[in-house]
């Protein structure tokens, strides 16, 4: 059983990369790819903990994109992330969201929140700061009584304190993505409740565009949506990923490789992805 889809505390997830691993090995995973939010800061250190532990750990990313006005994620697998051109629009990434966050910050602050930039960073070292760890920060020091009324209040698309970053569009994911000899990944179709025709329309202008696969294996899907995942990546000649999108204590009773009870990622879909990674850049 693999997971492809697993993020640490470099991002929005509450567990180190080397937490993750050992957790991996307690789960009975033979690998998992790391795929934190524009960061590849944890691959170094989950992927030797992995060797210690026998764990195979795929690098990866996870890219926020826009497309339409909808944020769209793409997955990178089997990364390059040393890649000099690969760092610095991850850098320009990471500046987009510093520059979102401290806007995002003097607005709450101007609602008679006590928060910062410096303060956030502060309670979360070492992360990508996110609107997760925004909804943590607002639950540990008693603004809201739950994840979900802070964003609903306070962190959610609608309201009066959200201020958008600037994205890149799915298509300079997916190029970014193979240009580091990686595999790019369209995460969890069905949450972008598109429609079908959307969806295959988006599909389809990937495709053109080098995309590899889509996560037609994810923990929310029921046996119908999964079903349909698989026949779309069929209908485009793509190949399936899936993954249980971990992150720990931001995502209650959701489980490192089995997601909420019952998502299975055999390994047949692992080698199937690393059989394309040969033929497309021949890489052992």
């Amino acid at each position: 059983m693999v997971d492809l889809h697993v993020h640490s505390d470099k991002s929005d997830g509450s567990f180190t990369p080397s937490q993750l691993v050992e957790l991996a090995a307690q789960k009975g995973l033979s690998a998992f790819a790391l795929t934190d939010h524009d960061t590849t800061a944890g691959v170094k250190e989950a992927m030797a903990a992995g060797a210690a532990r026998g764990i195979e750990v795929i690098p990866g990313i996870e890219f926020s994109t826009e497309y339409y006005g909808k944020d769209i994620h793409i997955v990178g697998l089997f990364i390059d992330e040393d890649a000099p051109a690969f760092q610095a629009q991850i850098h320009r990434f990471v500046q987009a969201r510093v520059e979102r966050n401290e806007k995002m910050c003097a607005l709450l602050a101007a609602a008679g929140i006590d928060i910062s930039y410096e303060k956030l960073t502060e309670a979360f070292p070492g992360s990508v700061i996110t609107r997760g760890h925004y909804s943590r920060y607002l639950l540990d020091h008693g603004y809201v009584k739950s994840l979900p009324e802070a964003f609903d209040r306070y962190l959610g698309d609608h309201t009066k304190y959200f201020v958008p970053r600037e994205k890149i569009t799915p298509t300079q994911a997916v190029s970014l993505i193979l240009e580091v000899k990686g595999i790019p990944i369209l995460a969890h179709p069905t949450l972008y409740h598109m429609g079908r025709e959307n969806l295959s329309t988006l599909v389809r202008h990937l495709k053109k565009a080098g995309l590899i696969g889509l996560e037609a294996i994810y923990s929310t899907y029921s046996a119908g949506e999964e079903r349909e995942m698989r026949q779309l990546a069929s209908h485009y000649g793509l190949l399936i990923s899936g993954g249980s999108d971990f992150h720990g204590k931001s995502k209650p009773n959701l489980e490192l490789g089995t997601g909420y009870g019952k998502l299975f990622v055999p390994e047949d879909v692992l080698l199937s992805l690393k059989e394309k990674r040969k033929e497309l850049f021949h890489v052992l």
